[in-house]
């Protein structure tokens, strides 16, 4: 039988078929979308394979391609979903000219000067509105959490790792070095969560995607040959330096911008009203305690920006070595 997708391409006959057609239609798309695609076809397709134990794969697939859709189709599916799902998350910013509502034809019509782009917001309102996103605080509660998110992740690895080689004369060993990576898995998942819920990254949201047509043994050779595996245990190695980094920075830098706020008003707390006095000298008059509050008000949204700049930059590197490509 041989029926025609919608770009008109043959539909496959087996699932592994079906879900490389739909890897090759999300070629470009982004990889954590392609690993939930693939996750949803392959747990759709095998319950409709399972509900239908009289069918063979290919008409099971035949017949499933008006509901759920020929791979071309859900590839194109997921695309829209995803636009859709990005406007929708998007803060609105600052100064933006709203959009209009066009019927089609007249947007190809419009002068050129009304589909140009919003003029950019002034250099103060960009560098003050940073407290308005609400990104700004994930990034920086992330930095903060970090020290134990990533403590906790290193030792994890490190004692695993250590469990498995060193049971490995045993066979127990083999058990445990497969648990251990499989939760591997499970926590690179959940942490993807958490830097998608923070930082604003995308990241799976299913888990990654295995060809249950394989045995289970080719699955769990499979697991440990995958690039993605080592560099998931490399990134949570690197966690615990990095939330070292975090954690010192953001806490010194709010601590320090925090006090220079503060000082005006702890030197009327004080007593000494006629400034800041260290070891009995006078080290600032009091009319520049507010030339301090000022400096604090500035490092404190300097480091906003810090923190947004940093979350930008993990959630590139936590896309870069937890999702498969």
């Amino acid at each position: 039988m041989n029926i025609a997708s919608a770009a008109g391409r043959a539909l496959p006959t087996t699932i592994p078929e079906y879900l490389a057609q739909l890897r090759a239609a999300l070629h470009d798309a982004d990889p954590a979308m392609v690993q939930d695609a693939l996750y949803d076809a392959e747990e759709y397709l095998r319950a409709e394979l399972a509900a239908q134990p009289g069918r063979s794969e290919a008409e099971v697939i035949a017949g499933v391609a008006g509901s759920y859709g020929a791979p071309d189709e859900v590839a194109e599916i997921y695309r829209e979903t995803e636009i859709t799902v990005n406007r929708a998350l998007r803060t609105p910013g600052a100064g933006a000219a709203p959009q209009r509502h066009v019927a089609p034809g007249v947007a190809a019509a419009a002068p050129a000067q009304a589909q140009a782009a919003p003029r950019p917001r002034p250099a103060l309102a960009r560098f003050f509105g940073v407290a308005l996103e609400a990104r700004t605080y994930g990034a920086l509660f992330y930095m903060l959490l970090s020290l134990a998110t990533g403590t906790f992740f290193f030792t994890w690895v490190v004692t695993g790792l250590s469990l498995s080689l060193g049971l490995m004369i045993l066979i127990i060993g083999i058990p445990v070095a497969v648990l251990f990576f499989g939760s591997v898995r499970g926590l690179a998942l959940l942490e993807g969560r958490l830097v998608e819920a923070l930082l604003g990254e995308r990241m799976p949201r299913r888990p990654t995607y295995a060809d249950r047509s394989r045995s289970w043994l080719q699955r769990i050779g499979d697991m440990f040959t995958d690039g993605r595996t080592w560099l998931t245990l490399l990134y949570f190695v690197l966690m615990l330096p990095l939330g070292i980094v975090y954690f010192s920075i953001a806490t010194t830098l709010l601590s320090l911008s925090l006090g220079l706020i503060w000082a005006p008003v702890a030197v009327l707390f004080t007593g000494e009203v006629s400034g800041i006095y260290l070891n009995g000298d006078q080290v600032l008059s009091l009319w520049a305690t507010p030339l301090l509050a000022l400096a604090g008000v500035l490092l404190l949204f300097a480091t906003l920006h810090l923190a947004r700049g940093i979350g930008r930059l993990h959630g590139m590197m936590a896309k870069h070595l937890l999702v498969r490509r």
